[in-house]
């Protein structure tokens, strides 16, 4: 196995190379830190490479791995050795947590976010932190006073945001998993943009701890990976209850891993290719939902259209939205025009009008969650057109901005909003060689459904093979 092949090699077949003492974390991490060298420059994927700490805890597992007092390695944690990057929303202690701020470049964090802690706990090493839209509030990662994230299919395009920094590294081979987080497409969208699997999952699944829940529970973590048991089984570890967590829900019998193995249907699933109000789907991403759909037919799916009414979400979800800069409490000047022009706005949204729209939001999520008492999934685009380029609206006002935003992730947001998983799946590729796919929606609480549908798909049309250009370069 070359150098470019284990790069690429599944984070659980590298986990196994590690047990059977066929490759050691050093080893691993040395591989990934030399393409991270050589390739983030041009990726802009890594905002923090931790390079000394990653080091260190590579040769403290390493010894152990060689250690006398080691004698079964499947008393190790599941990704004992296996590295993993960190998106920079989520506090690392010793390392800094930027959040996409130019002035909090060089704010060293003292504190683990809870999902860090279940991370280290499974004996992931962490390379570094991940590029991220400023404050996370755009699917674009392009913030003010940091390299512009680029996607490794085509560095004019963007990896999308705000995990794009997330899903250009672990694309191009620079970490072999990725943890990301999704508040109205944040992972589902980079996952389209670069070929990815990406799981938003249900509200309550994985902790807030210790900072808390801030945008009235739309938002989560979430796992990126290039297999479906790699997202699944990372979902595993990033899953559960904190004690003061505000929605919880219990682990999965059997995990979701194992549902990557389970038998699934025949299913009744809804698509659709236009969402109202924003219209019909682009060509492209409009036939990725067909050939999906006929692809489910022939596997003994039932198949049918049909979509939940969102389209009174906008204007609740984006008040919540913008509400995040003024908790955030950051001054005007130090943001972007976009996150300006919305920190200006959310100031004069009164606590009554915030509460109406969180309790709007509800009513429409209620009626979203009975739409599924008639399927068990929903098939839909991730995004509305394909990967933009980068810097592509960086010319226009902020108003405009905001609806060529609302126009491209409109798929998205309805599902942070009613809290239910949707997992990010790719089919295939544009006719400019950017990867697209689709979005499976599933029942509140049901992310093995969607786990063992996804697995599916996957086997009936592979797709981890791929590899940009730029990734396999020597």
């Amino acid at each position: 196995m070359d150098s470019v092949d284990l790069a690429f090699t599944p984070a659980l077949e590298q986990a196994k190379l590690i047990r059977h003492r066929e490759v050691s974390p050093l080893q691993l991490v040395e591989l990934y830190l030399e393409r991270i060298g050589r390739l983030n420059p041009k990726l802009g994927s890594y905002f923090t490479v931790m390079a000394e700490q990653a080091i260190a805890d590579a040769k403290a597992k390493t010894e152990k791995l060689a250690g006398q007092g080691l004698k079964h390695t499947t008393d190790l944690p599941p990704f004992f050795g296996v590295p993993i990057s960190i998106k920079d929303l989520n506090p690392v202690e010793g390392a800094p947590c930027s959040f996409g701020m130019r002035i909090l470049k060089n704010r060293v964090a003292n504190f683990d976010d809870g999902v860090v802690t279940k991370i280290k706990q499974a004996g992931f090493i962490i390379l570094g932190k991940t590029a991220t839209s400023e404050v996370g509030t755009l699917p674009y990662s392009e913030p003010k006073g940091f390299y512009p994230a680029r996607n490794p299919w085509n560095l004019d395009y963007t990896p999308g945001g705000s995990s794009g920094g997330a899903a250009a590294a672990l694309a191009a081979g620079l970490c072999a998993v990725a943890q990301g987080s999704d508040g109205g497409g944040s992972i589902r969208g980079p996952a389209f943009c670069c070929g990815l699997v990406g799981i938003k999952p249900s509200r309550g699944r994985i902790t807030h701890a210790p900072l808390g829940d801030r945008l009235a529970g739309v938002a989560t973590n979430g796992p990126i990976g290039r297999t479906v048991a790699d997202t699944a089984a990372l979902l595993d570890v990033m899953s559960g209850y904190v004690p003061g967590d505000p929605y919880w829900m219990p682990d999965p019998e059997p995990s979701f891993l194992a549902a990557t193995q389970q038998p699934v249907g025949p299913l009744r699933i809804a698509f659709s290719t236009e969402l109202a109000p924003i219209g019909e789907a682009h060509p492209t991403c409009k036939q990725a939902v067909v050939d999906t759909v006929k692809l489910l037919e022939a596997m003994g799916h039932q198949v049918e259209p049909g979509c939940p009414d969102c389209s009174e979400l906008i204007e609740p979800f984006t008040l919540i939205w913008q509400s995040i800069l003024a908790e955030a409490g950051v001054p005007f000047f130090l943001l972007g025009d976009v996150n300006w022009w919305l920190a200006w706005r959310a100031q004069f949204c009164s606590t009554g009008k915030y509460l109406r729209a969180v309790a709007q939001m509800q009513a429409i999520a209620r009626k979203i969650v009975t739409f599924f008492d008639q399927y068990d999934a929903l098939v839909l685009p991730v995004y509305m057109h394909p990967t933009i380029r980068v810097g592509e609206w960086a010319k226009l006002s902020p108003a405009r901005t905001l609806e060529r935003i609302i126009n491209w992730v409109a798929p998205c947001p309805p599902f942070n909003a009613s809290g239910q998983p949707a997992i990010a799946v790719p089919t295939g590729f544009a006719a400019n060689g950017l990867p697209v796919g689709v979005q499976i929606v599933g029942r509140p609480a049901a992310e093995a459904t969607l786990i063992a549908l996804a697995a599916q798909i996957e086997a009936a049309q592979p797709w981890s093979h791929h590899r940009p250009p730029l990734a396999t370069e020597g």
